[in-house]
């Protein structure tokens, strides 16, 4: 356990190094979040009363969304890991006395809090100070805060989980484009991250959530604003950690079949 603790510390602290990266980063967000916000804003107002979510939850989900992108976006990955896999550096990694699923695991994880803790900050100072009706609230009670709080790291789990799925697909495949890109889109969409899962009709919706997708930032987003709640909300936390368990047992199975059949420049 230690070594695992020592290279999530260390890759965390290599991802807090990018500070322009991460000023740049807050900048698009900031304009994509308040995009996205008078948009929804102005369908509220031509139809108020019409919609399966308060605008005051909409815009905390919202701003959440944009403040941990990072923890959350299923479109990012470590391009250092594909081309391990493609340049058969994979090999090098065989050799080290460490799980290669655990290390690819940390690896991004830890690369995905950096990121966020870099980016979070200013985006939800703004979110609070900003004028109503687009200021960011505060979640209903502290056990909904508490149960969000829970959600984070689940929901954090379940991506890394998914992109671990794309990453061993790779072994099989000569190029990791089309993977990454069909996956990306797929996830980003069924997890909420283009339109929130209320607002899918309620046959689609019924299905998705019950899908790992709902598992993602689905789940944390709508407890924190309170659209999910109480006895929902820990069938919710329950649901994230089934599929974490399952995307993560799928991983491992599927990486020791893929090492069983790689071939490593004819080796």
């Amino acid at each position: 356990m230690k070594k695992y603790q020592a290279l999530f510390t260390i890759r965390f602290s290599s991802g807090l190094q990018y500070r322009a990266a991460a000023l740049g980063g807050i900048a698009t967000q900031f304009a994509w979040g308040f995009m996205e916000l008078l948009a929804f804003l102005a369908f509220y107002k031509a139809n108020p009363g019409a919609y399966p979510m308060e605008f005051s939850q909409t815009v905390s989900y919202i701003w959440l969304q944009q403040a941990f992108l990072a923890l959350f976006m299923t479109w990012f990955y470590e391009q250092d890991i594909f081309e391990t896999i493609t340049s058969g550096a994979v090999a090098y990694e065989l050799v080290r006395p460490i799980d290669l699923y655990n290390r690819w695991f940390c690896h991004s994880a830890a690369n995905r809090l950096a990121r966020a803790v870099l980016r979070c900050f200013p985006i939800l100072l703004v979110a609070f100070i900003v004028p109503e009706p687009l200021r960011m609230s505060l979640p209903p009670d502290l056990g909904q805060f508490g149960l969000f709080m829970i959600s984070v790291p689940l929901s954090l789990g379940v991506v890394v989980a998914f992109t671990m799925l794309v990453y061993i697909s790779v072994f099989f495949t000569l190029s990791p484009i089309g993977v990454r890109i069909v996956a990306a889109l797929l996830a980003d969409f069924l997890a909420g991250g283009i339109v929130p899962l209320p607002f899918f009709p309620d046959v689609v919706r019924g299905v998705v959530e019950i899908l790992p997708f709902a598992a993602m930032q689905n789940m944390p987003l709508r407890i924190y604003s309170g659209h999910i709640s109480g006895a929902a909300a820990v069938r919710g936390l329950f649901l994230q950690a089934f599929w974490f368990v399952i995307l993560v047992v799928l991983g491992k199975l599927w990486m020791k079949l893929a090492l069983r059949r790689a071939v490593v420049q004819g080796g």
